[in-house]
């Protein structure tokens, strides 16, 4: 499985659905909340190419980003593939 990394913040409602959501799959995750830590929140802002909303979520190398495109694919059952989590079917 790929590494999973998601900036979040403080008080952040889609930061909290975005987790749940990995948490349900048992997709384990590095968080890092950008309002406690000034370089995770540059890191954040470097690798999605500025993007200031949180959660920034990464799986490997691709840049989902917010809680929206996370439950959109797993809405469209790309989620998995993109993680490479093998069917069992």
């Amino acid at each position: 499985m790929k590494k999973v990394v998601i900036y979040t913040g403080s008080l952040c409602v889609h930061c909290d659905r975005a987790k749940a959501l990995l948490n349900r799959k048992n997709i384990n995750f590095i968080e890092y909340n950008v309002a406690e830590d000034s370089t995770k929140r540059d890191e954040m802002l470097k690798k999605s190419n500025g993007a200031i909303k949180i959660p920034q979520i990464f799986i490997g190398d691709y840049h989902v980003g917010g809680n929206l495109e996370l439950e959109t694919l797993e809405r469209k059952g790309k989620l998995d593939e993109l993680l490479e989590i093998k069917s069992s079917a």
